[in-house]
């Protein structure tokens, strides 16, 4: 696309005026001509804003003329004047990717899941607006969106609602055409194109309207009869001289025709890349239905009846593939009005197994018996008679198969009188309600009358039914236009054949087609048409010889293309499903690095788009060989989530992949490569990937051999990357070289939310480091540091920045050396910092001196809810000092205190403040040396503590007392959830005490009495109990 160029702040939308309205005719004529140039004196519209739009003068009684017309013609739609938000705000593209470019609608919807990856939306009042203060509106617009996405629906919205003055308030001219209206003409001026949709122009044609500032719509640029050849197209600017069609929209679109009109296209994105990207200031895409709004469509259509909505619904969502298509609302329409009146008219128990429909060709196929029976209730009569349908089947197919086939072989949407004679097509035939099912009609501003497929997709079936038929008893080539072919004899050669065209075709237009094809074979579409367009049990001699041909296809490519995932889509269709069923058991039991064949990695693709298992994460642990892995690299770039750990890639498979996470259509969101065999030239070619991808968020590198090197080299994309916002770099080699590359990048780079650098060897210098950028960051959340040599100084270091920092949440700094003198410095960072929420120590040195500076902070800090401090030498005095400090905290919800030997002095501290503290909900005292006073002291805290929900006491000695205490406290307290009494020789005694106190106890859902030589006698009947006295809590014994 090219850049707009940008005018100084003073003269945005400023122009010259001439000194009097016939010169001002003149210039603007001249203009139109081609003699003056964007910079010239020629006059220029006035500036205007959208909240005052352009006052009726002189000449407007023809432009509210105009404005009434268009409203006769959108006419009363419920969807014009109150459109649904998708067509309200528009995605905004930099342009076409290659998927859009070479692939078929249903594989581009297919490929991306259903889903569109723009952040950028712009309003629809807003679309011929400059986006900032320094650029100017665009000229050129492009929409674009696949088949059946509402981009007709959109352009009629949109003229409509600026009729009645409510968009567009800047245009004081909207000239709409479609091209099915352009079609009818073979060669045409510019001046006869404008007088066609605005006869009120008079003499002077655009000249009339010289203050005018004109929007030229063209709709369908997908649906034009004659490619745009914008190579070969000789310039014209003369708008009286009448050339072809296609070289005056080219002239129009380059600006050597109308250069002061805004021209808006919309179109199929494979017809849109015609246009030059250069030529084009604005591309935006029409996204397709969310969840919301597929079930809301199907409440629209059946209002009266939520029943039967939610069993359309139910069958919808059940097969993937047909939920993702009916993200485009044309095919969402047929599906439910295919699904709704068949549920009304359930089958017979002839049909009864075909139903409900399970493959693409099956639904069509009951389309295809829903239109040939409404065609006789249409009449008046009985169900029609099964020689009626068989007529009426054969005889539609002859007349509309013809013209749908050669019209996909020819790229041809839209068809008029002459190519149907052409055709042969009974003109008559188009009148029946049957045809109406199919084919839909429309005038166009010539008074032609011009026929298309209500949707793309039943063209397809159609053709492909009259293939299927033609083809056994055609002898040429059916694909040759002029039948002059070498001879093809029977059925399974004219399948080789369209088997074959499909393959080699860039833009994917048979895929489809070939699914019918072979979906006419399956025994369901059989049984479902016998009669009325196929022959009972004909498929029998095909299927498996087709199902061979297929397979056939699947050859050892380097990589697998969207071709080969066609030929799979064709299998099922097939109802040939052994293939994939074998990789998808492969994939669930983890046996898939056995299966490395190209019809294994083609069904690996496919799967990865249409499973259940696959299609929410793509996880492929321990089976991907870089062989096959590079097969795949085209498919794995719309997996959203990917998981590649633990397949001992290096750093040739990173190149590879850091080649798919450059590309423009790469959608991937979340990767992780952890546990592999990734050294610095690896991450490098990661690294570089980062500089130009728009799409990952999440990348985890866990437990590889990254050095210095290469953390610098991902430091140095994220200095230009603002997507990544997570990264994972734990149990590399990183060192305080790497950690200080990092940190030059934090200071700069707000994205990045969360950094896990656990177990790289970092000591104080890097620590240093990262503290200063933390000072200047204010975009990092999480900060992991565990298992490294941080000890007091770096430590010093980091708490002075959470002095300023006012965005970190949670700080790791377990298994590290921090010290009493550390301590102190996070006691003083504590009293001042005002956002951290979570500070795990664990497994430090901090011993009673450091705890209790600790908890001094803690006594003052309201911020801080979950606080570690497992296994740091803490004795009861530091207790004692935490139990003062939760006296007086509000915000503390969790402490951990496991693996120190507080005691049961420490315990009954802690035990006091339970009783006034109404915060903390989780208590982690394991292994701490606590007897049964301390359980004592604990069960008197929680009869009257209404907070802690968990408690644990793995590890401790309490026995048959203290269960005694605790069960008292558990036949009045409400609010404890898991309770651990695991391993503290509590006997059968204090198992049975605990197990009887839960009759009153109707808030534990948890509880552990594990290793405390109960035996299994004892188990039993404690189990028993448990289960008989609170029914709702799990036990383990």
């Amino acid at each position: 696309m090219r850049k707009q160029e940008l005018r100084p702040g003073g003269e945005t939308g400023q122009g010259h005026t001439a000194s009097s309205p016939a010169e001002q005719v003149k210039a603007l004529v001249d203009l139109l001509a081609g003699k003056g140039g964007q910079g010239s004196q020629a006059p220029q519209p006035p500036s205007r804003t959208p909240e005052c739009p352009l006052k009726p003068h002189g000449n407007d009684l023809r432009i509210q003329r105009h404005r009434e017309a268009l409203l006769n013609r959108t006419g009363v739609s419920p969807e014009l004047g109150s459109p649904s938000p998708r067509l309200t705000s528009l995605l905004l593209v930099e342009g076409l990717t290659d998927l859009q470019l070479r692939e078929h609608d249903f594989t581009q919807v297919e490929a991306t899941r259903g889903g569109w990856c723009s952040a950028k939306t712009i309003a629809l009042d807003r679309l011929f607006l400059p986006l900032s203060r320094v650029s100017i509106p665009p000229r050129i617009s492009i929409t674009i969106g696949v088949a059946g996405v509402g981009k007709t629906t959109l352009v009629r919205n949109f003229v409509h609602l600026w009729a009645r003055g409510q968009v567009g308030k800047d245009f004081s001219l909207v000239l709409p055409l479609t091209f099915r209206d352009l079609n009818t003409h073979e060669k045409l001026s510019a001046d006869r194109l404008l007088r066609s949709v605005f006869p009120h122009a008079g003499e002077a044609g655009l000249a009339s309207v010289a203050l005018s500032k004109v929007l030229l719509v063209l709709d369908g640029l997908d649906e034009c009869k004659t490619p745009l050849d914008f190579s070969n197209t000789v310039a014209c600017t003369d708008p009286k001289k009448e050339i072809q069609v296609d070289h005056l929209i080219t002239n129009i679109i380059r600006g050597n025709l109308f250069p002061e009109v805004s021209v808006w296209i919309t179109s199929r994105p494979g017809a849109a890349g015609q246009i030059p990207g250069g030529l084009v200031d604005r591309m935006t895409e029409i996204r397709g239905f969310s969840e919301e709004e597929i079930k809301t469509c199907l409440e629209q259509m059946f209002p009266e009846d939520p029943i039967l909505t939610g069993w359309v619904l139910s069958q919808v969502q059940a097969d993937r593939t047909l939920y993702l298509m009916c993200t485009i609302p044309a095919f969402c329409r047929l599906v439910g009005a295919a699904l709704g009146h068949l549920h009304r008219k359930r089958p017979g128990p002839p049909d009864a197994e075909l139903w409900p429909p399970r493959t693409l060709c099956e639904l069509y196929a009951w389309y295809f018996r829903m239109a040939l029976g409404g065609e006789g209730q249409e009449k008046a009569k009985a169900s029609p008679r099964i020689e009626q349908l068989a007529h009426s089947g054969r005889k539609l197919v002859g007349t509309l198969g013809r013209l749908a086939f050669h019209g996909l072989v020819r790229k041809k949407y839209v068809f008029y009188e002459p190519d149907l004679k052409v055709l042969g097509v009974d003109l008559t035939l188009l009148q029946t309600a049957l045809c109406g099912r199919f084919l839909q009609r429309e005038e166009t501003l010539a008074s032609a009358a011009a026929y298309c497929f209500t949707h793309l997709s039943l063209q397809e079936f159609v053709a492909a039914a009259y293939y299927c038929s033609a083809s056994k008893r055609a002898i040429f080539d059916l694909f040759t236009e002029g039948g002059v072919s070498w001879p093809r004899l029977g059925f399974l050669t004219h399948f080789r054949s369209a088997a074959q065209r499909a393959m080699q075709a860039e833009d994917g237009r048979l895929d489809v087609f070939l699914r019918f094809l072979s979906g006419l074979l399956s025994p369901r579409v059989n049984a479902l048409l016998a009669g009325s367009l196929l022959t009972q049990g004909e498929h029998q001699g095909y299927r498996a010889q087709v199902a061979e041909l297929l397979q056939g296809c699947l050859r050892p490519d380097v990589a697998v293309c969207a071709r080969a995932i066609n030929v799979l889509h064709c299998l099922r269709e097939l109802q040939h499903t052994e293939l994939t069923h074998s990789v998808e058991e492969a994939v669930a039991s983890g046996g898939l690095a056995r299966l490395t064949s190209p019809p294994h990695r083609a069904a690996l693709a496919y799967l990865l788009q249409v499973s259940d298992i696959c299609a929410p994460e793509a996880s492929l642990p321990l089976c991907l060989s870089p062989g096959v892995l590079q097969s795949l690299l085209p498919q794995l770039l719309y997996c959203r989530n990917l998981r590649l750990d633990t397949n001992q890639f290096q750093d040739p498979v990173m190149e590879l992949l850091g080649s798919v996470l450059s590309g423009k259509d790469c959608r991937i969101q979340r990767i992780s490569l952890a546990e592999n065999q990734i050294s610095n030239k690896g991450t490098k070619a990661l690294a570089r990937s980062l500089l130009v991808n728009r799409s990952l968020t999440t990348l985890d590198l866990r437990n590889n051999s990254i050095g210095p090197q290469g953390a610098k080299a991902l430091a140095d994309a994220l200095k230009i990357n603002r997507t990544l916002a997570s990264l994972s770099l734990q149990s590399n080699r990183i060192r305080d070289d790497g950690a200080r590359s990092m940190a030059e990048a934090l200071a700069t780079n707000w994205t990045l939310s969360v950094l896990q650098f656990s177990s790289n060897s970092i000591g104080d210098g890097g620590a240093k480091a990262l503290a200063e950028a933390l000072m200047v960051n204010q975009g990092l959340r999480s900060l992991d540091l565990q298992s490294n040599s941080i000890s007091d100084p770096g430590v010093a270091a980091l708490m002075g920045a959470l002095c300023t920092n006012q965005t970190l949440l949670s700080l790791n700094l377990r298994e590290n050396s921090i010290g009493p003198e550390g301590a102190r410095d996070l006691a003083g960072a504590l009293r001042t910092n005002s956002t951290l929420k979570s500070l795990d120590l664990t497994a430090n040195l901090l011993h009673d001196q450091g705890a209790q500076a600790v908890a001094e902070a803690v006594r003052e800090n309201c911020a801080l809810t979950s606080l570690h401090l497992q296994w740091n030498f803490i004795q009861a005095g530091a207790a004692k000092a935490l139990g003062q400090a939760l006296q007086l905290n509000t915000s503390l919800t969790s402490l951990d205190l496991q693996e120190n030997a507080i005691g049961d002095e420490g315990a009954s501290a802690v035990a006091s403040a339970l009783k006034v503290n109404t915060a903390l909900t989780a208590l982690y005292l394991q292994v701490a040396s606590i007897g049964a006073p301390g359980a004592q002291a604990l069960g008197e805290a929680l009869a009257v503590n209404r907070t802690l929900e968990i408690l644990d006491l793995r590890g401790n000695t309490i026995e048959v007392a203290g269960a005694k205490a605790l069960a008292n406290a558990l036949k009045v307290n409400s609010s404890l959830r898991r309770l651990n009494l695991q391993e503290n020789s509590l006997g059968m005694e204090g198992a049975i005490c605990v197990a009887t106190a839960l009759s009153g106890n109707h808030g534990l859902r948890h509880i552990n009495l594990q290793g405390n030589h109960i035996g299994e006698s004892g188990a039993r009947m404690i189990s028993e109990a448990i289960k008989t006295n609170a029914p709702l809590c799990t036990v383990e014994m």
